[in-house]
């Protein structure tokens, strides 16, 4: 019985050793190599699970005194089996990527370009929040010299209108002088005629 569990021992031996080369050789194979790579894969696993059923089947027929050393040796193997389909799934999981990539026409970077357009995007909106921070302050500014000018310019009608007040005061002002000269100038020379006859010579 001993023997027909070590005869298994090597035979799941040698297929493990086969399962981990071709694993490994996965990533680096041609799309259509790797296809056919990944089902000869499963199909040797699906046969490393059956020489575990067998050996775990010789191992409950072992005496329970003699059953410990081989029952080690199970779990061993059960753990390695475990490493295996673990690292077929990882390849399998690339797999799928690298085809879903094709299918999509990536370069099969497209983790990376995703992370450079995230940062190229990233970068854009920090320009464009600057453009508006900056855009917001020239506008703060523009809206601050418009109420100042208008503020001077509202200082300046005002004093237009108190210099149009005193051009229209100094205008009044020069009428009365004009009116008050004129009369002056009219009773200057009725007072000259009434002196120029009160001394003719009388006839």
């Amino acid at each position: 019985m001993s023997s027909d569990f070590e005869g298994y021992e090597q035979d799941f031996a040698v297929l493990t050793a086969e399962i981990t080369n071709k694993i490994a050789r996965v990533p680096r194979l041609p799309p259509d190599e790797k296809k056919q790579m990944v089902a000869n894969v499963e199909k040797q696993l699906e046969e490393a699970k059956e020489l575990l059923e067998q050996m775990d089947l010789e191992v409950r027929e072992i005496p329970p005194q003699s059953r410990g050393m081989y029952s080690n040796r199970m779990r061993s193997y059960k753990q390695e089996m475990g490493k295996l389909e673990t690292d077929f799934k990882r390849s399998r999981i690339a797999y799928s990527d690298e085809v879903r990539n094709e299918l999509l026409g990536d370069d099969g970077n497209s983790s990376e370009n995703q992370r450079a357009h995230l940062l190229d995007n990233t970068e854009r909106l920090e320009r464009s929040s600057r453009r508006l921070e900056a855009g917001y302050q020239i506008a703060v500014e523009t809206e601050q010299i418009g109420q100042e000018m208008l503020e001077n310019l509202s200082h300046d009608r005002e004093k237009i209108q108190r210099a149009r007040e005193r051009l229209r005061e100094t205008d009044a002002n020069l009428g009365k002088s004009s009116r008050v000269l004129t009369g002056m100038l009219r009773r200057g020379c009725s007072i000259e005629k009434s002196l120029d006859l009160s001394l003719a010579p009388k006839a």
